[in-house]
C-alpha cells in the first residue's frame, strides 16, 4: 500500500479495479448458481439460502461501487484502447454485462416495489445475461492467464531452416478448445431455459405451465373429474411455465394411504380419504400466480374447494384466529389470518388447466392464494389446523415477510 498519500497513477487505479470487479464478479457467480441451480439448490438447507441471497445481494451492491468509481476514468480508458478494437469490445461487452445485472437485480431486490411484469422482466434479463456472461467472464479470464498468452518458445539454431507457420498454433487452439467446451456443456440447459423461462415458450404461444400429470410419480386414482369451466379452460390456459422449486426430496403420494385433516380449533374435527375428498364440490377460478423470486405464469384455470367452505363445514371456534397449513413433505408450514383465509379466490386446488395437478408442482392437493406471493400457497397440501396464535412458516422463518401481497 501507497502511504506516501499521492495519488495512484491511472493505470494503477484501472488494474485495482479490474481486480476488485473480477472478485466480486466470481463470488456473484458462485452465489447465483447457489440459489439458481436446482441441483445446487438442493445441498443447501433452508437456513442457508437466505444468507447466500443476502451476500448476493450485498456484492451486487458492491459491484455497482465498482462501477461508480469506474465511470470517472471511462472516458479517457476508452481513448487509450481506441485503437484496440478487440479490447474496446470486451470492454464495453462486459460495462454492458454489469449494468444490466445491476439494473435488473435491483428490481429483483425490491420486488415488492414493483408490478410482477417488472419483476418477470428483470428475471429475464438477469438470467439471459448470466448464460451469456458467466461463460462469457470465464472465458476471458482463462485466455489472459499468462500461459495462455506465451505460447512456450523453443531457440531455434541460426543454421537450421525456419519450421513452416502452422494454421493454427498452441494459444488458438487452447482458447478455440475452451471455446467449444464451454458451448458444449451449457447448450441444452440454456435451450431448456429458453423453453421455460418467463413469458412462454420459444414460438411465445400459449401453453400449458405444468408437465403432463401421466410423469408425475404420485399414484392418486382415480383422477378427479373436472368441471365443465376446466375441461373448457375458461382461461385460455396458462401463460409461462412453473419452476420447481422444494425444502425436501420430492415426496409421492399413494390413493391408499392418503388423507386430508381439518383439525384445532373447530366444533367438528374433519378428515377425508382421497375417494371422499373427490366428491367435495368444487369451483373453477382463473387466477395469475406470482413466486416471489420474479417468476410469474398468467391465466391459470384452477378447480378445486373454496377454503371458506372447508371451514365452515368444520366449524371455526371464535379462539382461532389464524389458519396453519402442513405440506405432506412433513417440513413445509405456513400460516394465513383467518379472514386472509376466508378471501373468496383462496382455494384447496386438485386442478390446474382442467388436468390432475402434477407432483412436481404440489399434487395432488396444494393451496391457491391468488393475491400473494407463492411460498403462502403450500404445496402438497394434506393438513389444516385452526389455531389461536400466530405460526411462524417455514420462509418467514428464514427471513421472508410475513406480509406476502402482490404489489398490482
Amino acid at each position: 500500500m501507497d502511504l506516501s498519500g499521492r495519488k495512484p497513477g491511472f493505470g494503477k487505479q484501472l488494474a485495482e479495479l479490474h481486480r476488485w470487479n473480477g472478485l466480486i464478479v466470481l463470488v456473484l457467480a458462485i452465489t447465483g448458481l447457489l440459489l439458481a441451480w436446482d441441483v445446487v439448490r438442493g445441498w443447501l438447507d433452508g437456513y442457508f439460502r437466505n444468507p447466500v441471497k443476502q451476500l448476493h445481494i450485498i456484492l451486487g451492491v458492491l459491484s455497482g461501487v465498482v462501477i461508480a468509481l469506474y465511470f470517472p476514468l471511462m472516458k479517457r480508458h476508452i481513448k487509450q484502447i481506441k485503437q484496440r478494437p478487440k479490447q474496446k469490445g470486451n470492454l464495453i461487452f462486459v460495462m454492458a454485462l454489469l449494468i444490466g445485472w445491476l439494473l435488473s437485480g435491483i428490481v429483483l431486490w425490491q420486488i415488492r416495489r414493483f408490478p410482477p411484469e417488472w419483476a418477470n422482466g428483470a428475471l429475464a434479463v438477469h438470467d439471459l445475461l448470466t448464460w451469456f456472461g458467466v461463460p462469457y467472464i470465464l472465458y476471458h479470464s482463462v485466455v489472459r492467464l499468462r500461459w495462455m498468452k506465451q505460447p512456450q518458445r523453443r531457440s531455434i539454431a541460426l543454421s537450421e531452416p525456419a519450421e513452416p507457420t502452422p494454421w493454427m498454433n498452441r494459444r488458438q487452439f487452447l482458447k478455440g478448445s475452451l471455446g467449444a467446451a464451454l458451448a458444449v456443456a451449457i447448450a441444452p440447459s440454456f435451450f431448456r431455459w429458453l423453453t421455460t423461462s418467463p413469458g412462454g415458450s420459444l414460438s411465445g404461444g400459449e401453453s400449458d405451465g405444468m408437465k403432463e400429470v401421466s410423469a408425475s410419480e404420485n399414484l392418486m386414482l382415480p383422477n378427479p373429474k373436472p368441471l365443465p369451466d376446466s375441461v373448457n379452460v375458461v382461461g385460455g390456459g396458462a401463460r409461462g411455465y412453473f419452476r420447481v422449486y422444494t425444502v425436501t426430496p420430492l415426496p409421492t403420494f399413494d390413493a391408499r394411504t392418503w388423507s386430508f385433516s381439518v383439525h384445532g380449533l373447530v366444533d367438528k374435527p374433519l378428515k377425508w380419504n382421497w375417494t371422499q375428498f373427490l366428491e367435495l364440490a368444487r369451483i373453477v377460478q382463473v387466477s395469475d400466480f406470482h413466486c416471489v423470486t420474479g417468476w410469474s405464469v398468467y391465466q391459470n384455470t384452477w378447480e378445486g374447494i373454496p377454503l371458506s367452505s372447508l371451514l365452515k363445514q368444520a366449524g371455526v371456534q371464535s379462539a382461532a384466529k389464524f389458519v396453519k397449513f402442513y405440506s405432506g413433505d412433513g417440513e413445509y408450514t405456513d400460516t394465513l389470518t383467518l379472514e386472509q383465509a376466508n378471501m373468496d379466490d383462496v382455494i384447496v386446488a386438485l386442478l390446474h388447466d382442467g388436468k390432475p395437478i402434477h407432483r412436481d408442482y404440489g399434487g395432488p392437493v396444494r393451496l391457491i392464494v391468488p393475491k400473494m406471493y407463492a411460498y403462502k400457497s403450500v404445496k402438497w397440501l394434506d393438513g389444516i389446523e385452526l389455531i389461536e396464535r400466530e405460526h411462524v412458516g417455514y420462509w418467514e422463518k428464514r427471513g421472508y415477510d410475513t406480509d406476502a401481497w402482490v404489489k398490482v
